[in-house]
């Protein structure tokens, strides 16, 4: 068991396996992998990815951004080169399948066109589709801001694009502005993925 847990892919690798058995628990009590089964394969899997999306977000937000002033000018490096590339990597692929198997979501359940319009679509008639839309709006705002302003800015600031020092500091402070968006909206955002769920069903 030491051996297992102490292998970060095996422990992983497991953890998948014992997943599935749950899931084809899940399909054989349901009689079939049915519409239902898919919506809850797919809420699954988005819970995953968002734990794994947001987890990320607050370890950046609540730990690395506020202590790397407190570092030694000679362990910066081990941040820099090592653990942010890494976290970087999970965080922007779990961005992007978050708000994949989250739209595949609403796609399975018939009311994504109604969530992306805010409601709109149904005539405004269905509250639940105007909160969870705004929801997805804002994981999706969240979404474009991992892609296109903080993965771009953190290559400039972490040396992997050749850039100056003033570029580098420009980057940095960039990433950690859109980076701090992203955790002033997450908490809303949540807010509409726990409520929706619970009080509309």
């Amino acid at each position: 068991m030491q051996g297992l847990l102490s292998n970060f892919r095996n422990t992983m690798i497991v953890s998948l396996l014992l997943s599935v058995v749950m899931i084809i628990g899940y399909m054989a009590h349901n009689r079939g992998a049915d519409v239902i089964f898919v919506q809850a394969v797919f809420r699954w899997m988005h819970l995953v990815f968002g734990i794994l999306w947001i987890g990320l977000l607050y370890y950046f937000n609540f730990v690395q951004i506020r202590k790397m002033p407190d570092i030694p000018a000679e362990m910066k490096p081990a941040i820099s080169k090592h653990i942010a590339p890494e976290a970087l990597f999970w965080f922007r692929w779990a961005a992007l399948f978050t708000l994949v198997s989250g739209l595949a979501l609403a796609w399975s359940r018939g009311f994504l066109l109604e969530a992306v319009s805010l409601g709109a679509a149904s005539g405004f008639v269905v509250p639940q589709h105007t909160f969870i839309g705004v929801g997805m709006w804002l994981a999706i705002i969240m979404f474009l801001n991992v892609w296109l302003f903080i993965w771009p800015n953190q290559k400039i600031a972490l040396g992997m694009v050749e850039a100056d020092d003033a570029a580098k500091a420009k980057a940095g402070r960039t990433a950690m502005l859109f980076s701090r968006t992203n955790t002033l909206l997450s908490l809303p955002m949540l807010v509409t993925m726990a409520m929706n769920q619970t009080i509309f069903g």
